[in-house]
């Protein structure tokens, strides 16, 4: 009987322990690591030479950082914005179902499903200066040629085009699926109550809908600061250091100048700042969402 107790005391341990490991080893490991790295200089091939917050105060004072910190920031704020904005207006034009409102959501959610490698390579063509289908079209009503990709005031908001593009059928099966929860007593006794278009989305849908909104806001500011394919693709960080982010700058800094302990000063700084606006995050707007 004891020898079963004891069973039934360790099984619960042994069912966990599989993803404990897991957890230990690609993601606990994996942090733990990359902050003991950022206190060395290591160029991956000679021995690590400790060398304190060396990395950290070079990169508070570099202003190459503080510029791509900026990037980071101005492509984190209009793809979230641009994204959740036009992926509401889609869902809720889309709301009917209908034939065509089925075929429009499924040409709006392929490109989630296509590689972003692909996605960026054909918008490269698109966005071609001389020979893209973007400035044809404006040449045929007398505009002049943008530098999609080679105008450093237009480029970062091409590659934040692309990403909006990508994600946008994806947030919109998001919010449809929250918008057909929405029980119809709500609309039924707003029109009992003769309440306006504007009350009813407000009061009603948007209310309704908060948790899902939420929830979308929080993994596309997650995503944006991965962004990492399309400026790799399209731009390479450039013009002029434009669409430079953090996670792109980091693969240069790590990858191609064997800088790793600085590197790893720049992604433990990335960590700390997803982390800090992920909890501001909740508690401002945590207060705002109703739930049902």
């Amino acid at each position: 009987m004891k020898q079963d107790n004891n069973t039934l005391r360790i099984l619960p341990y042994v069912m966990v322990a599989p993803a404990v490991l897991i957890l230990v080893a690609f993601y606990i490991y994996p942090i733990g690591y990359n902050i003991y790295l950022s206190f060395f200089s290591w160029n991956m091939r000679g021995p690590m030479k400790f060398i304190g917050l060396k990395n950290y105060k070079e990169l508070f004072s570099s202003s190459d950082f503080a510029h791509t910190l900026m990037n980071t920031i101005g492509y984190m704020v209009m793809e979230v914005s641009m994204v959740l904005i036009l992926g509401l207006l889609m869902a809720l034009f889309l709301q009917k179902n209908t034939f065509i409102n089925r075929f429009i959501q499924t040409i709006s959610f392929t490109p989630n499903i296509i590689s972003l490698v692909s996605v960026s390579l054909i918008w490269m063509w698109l966005m071609n200066t001389d020979k893209g289908l973007f400035n044809y079209i404006l040449s045929l009503f007398g505009a002049d040629p943008v530098g999609w990709l080679t105008d450093k005031n237009v480029a970062l908001f091409s590659v934040v085009l692309v990403s909006v593009w990508k994600s946008l059928g994806f947030n919109v099966l998001i919010i449809l699926s929250a918008l057909g929860a929405i029980p119809p007593y709500l609309y039924e006794a707003a029109a009992l109550d003769n309440a306006s278009r504007r009350s009813v989305f407000f009061q009603i849908t948007l209310k309704m809908i908060s948790p899902t909104l939420f929830f979308l806001i929080l993994m596309n500011i997650i995503g944006s600061f991965q962004a990492f394919e399309t400026i790799s693709v399209m731009t390479n960080g450039g013009p002029s250091n434009s669409t430079n982010t953090l996670i792109y700058s980091i693969y240069k800094q790590g990858f191609e100048y064997y800088r790793v302990g600085y590197a790893s000063a720049m992604a433990v700084v990335l960590m700390l700042i997803v982390g800090l606006i992920t909890i501001l995050y909740f508690k401002v707007l945590n207060k705002r969402v109703h739930y049902r």
